[in-house]
């Protein structure tokens, strides 16, 4: 297209301009009037075919308990002089399903002296077993038991349906983690090599649960046990390391502890393992206890030069800085400076060993254990009162087993077999140093 100008032709070109816009869906073009018929009409659909699924099932569950019945007694309306076994109608009973019991017809067998006898099937679908596992499934992903019973499947109109009242589902969860609370603290250990074992507290509502931690000289780690208390009482600290030896933990074998700071825990781990023991204490708790001694403007200061103290390589440099760090603390927060130097050598086993950085950062700290901690809290979220020390430890167990389904190797997991050697040595040392002082 041409444009006069000045007596100039100036050539103007036609672009056609496209649209940047997306065709849109045809969920985004119907009316929201449109859209709530179409979500309403899949539900009512599935609805409707959960329920036929469910109708379809329990009449060919029916169909099976007339097979086994006529194993037993032989084709219907047809005599036989051998019988060892007749129809006697049928009775109300209750199977499982999907998480509740519902009331069915069943039908009778008796023998031919007259004593009543159970149908393969029905003795199977009656079994309690899978009612304990999907309550305690819905109740470790965070079910009510006031809103388990609209957590599970409709029956088909016309069957009754029971178990799934909150005291009912209450009574099934206590009873089954007991019997999970018994089995898990008394399981074998004497398979399993471990090198390092975490100690550590948590909590549960107003109640403290003091949680072993191991892991094996692969990197994999395995909650070994629990009990209630206080890292601070002995007594509490000593029942639970002399259950692991019952249960099989090896005694005689070099040893890294990594615990909080309790002292009950470690006059416990001295008494119980004696010189197999190499002891780390936590330099995260160590952290903590030096806070609170300390103004919040000053500790952050404090927090970075103890980092920087532990990240020297060597033991003499590291407790020279924790030292001078000390020293400037001394003169206006002496409570302060005592706890830096209190225990100091502990903090810094790992650095004495020789552990590579990546496992170092896994094993000065009980990280792993404090890491349970969102797990706990979230499988019993909805407990609102604690009634005592055993539902404590019931929710407890139930808690580190669901963790104990995602653990993964630790982190460095690869230096372990240096570790390990530098462990045993260093226990070596020791024990020739102890001996060449008695004589």
């Amino acid at each position: 297209m041409g444009l006069r100008k000045g007596g100039t032709t100036v050539m103007r070109k036609c672009r056609t301009k496209q649209s940047s816009r997306k065709p849109r869906s045809c969920s985004e073009t119907q009316p929201p009037e449109s859209r709530n018929a179409l979500g309403e009409l899949l539900l009512d659909a599935r609805r409707s075919l959960l329920e036929l699924v469910l109708a379809k099932g329990l009449g060919v569950f029916g169909r099976m308990l007339e097979e086994d019945r006529t194993r037993l007694c032989g084709p219907k309306n047809k005599p036989q002089e051998d019988r060892q076994a007749y129809r006697h109608g049928h009775d109300e009973g209750q199977v499982v399903l999907g998480g509740q019991k519902i009331r069915l017809s069943k039908p009778r067998v008796r023998s031919v002296a007259g004593e009543e006898l159970e149908l393969p099937n029905w003795r199977e679908a009656s079994r309690e077993d899978p009612l304990s596992e999907r309550v305690i499934e819905q109740m470790l992903v965070g079910v009510s038991t006031r809103n388990y019973a609209r957590s599970l499947e409709a029956v088909p109109e016309g069957v009754q349906s029971t178990a799934t009242s909150r005291s009912a589902v209450s009574r099934q969860f206590v009873a089954r983690t007991r019997g999970q609370v018994e089995k898990f603290l008394c399981r074998p250990l004497g398979d399993l090599d471990l090198p390092v074992i975490m100690l550590d507290a948590t909590g549960m509502g107003e109640h403290v649960l003091v949680v072993a931690l191991g892991i094996d000289a692969k990197g994999h780690k395995h909650v070994l046990g629990v009990t209630e208390g206080s890292t601070e009482s002995e007594q509490v600290c000593r029942g639970l390391l002399v259950q692991l030896v019952e249960r099989g933990l090896v005694l005689e074998r070099a040893r890294l502890f990594v615990i909080d700071g309790g002292k009950g825990l470690r006059k416990a781990i001295r008494e119980v393992f004696g010189q197999w023991a190499l002891i780390q204490r936590c330099q995260i708790h160590k952290l903590r206890n030096i806070a609170e001694h300390l103004p919040k403007n000053k500790r952050a200061w404090v927090r970075a030069a103890m980092n920087r103290a532990w990240s020297q390589a060597t033991v003499p440099a590291a407790r020279r800085k924790l030292r001078e760090l000390a020293a400037q603390l001394e003169e206006q927060y002496p409570s302060a400076a005592r706890s830096i130097l209190e225990g100091l050598d502990e903090t810094l086993t790992v650095i004495a060993l020789g552990v590579g950085a990546t496992l170092s950062k896994t094993l000065r700290s009980t990280n792993p254990i404090e890491n349970l901690q969102g797990t706990l809290k979230r499988v019993a979220r909805n407990v609102k009162r604690w009634r005592g020390g055993s539902m404590a430890l019931r929710w407890g167990v139930s808690g580190l087993l669901e963790a104990q389904k995602r653990f993964r190797r630790v982190k460095g997991f690869r230096e372990m077999p240096q570790m390990i050697a530098a462990l045993e040595a260093t226990i070596k040392n020791e024990t020739l140093d102890s001996k060449a002082k008695i004589a």
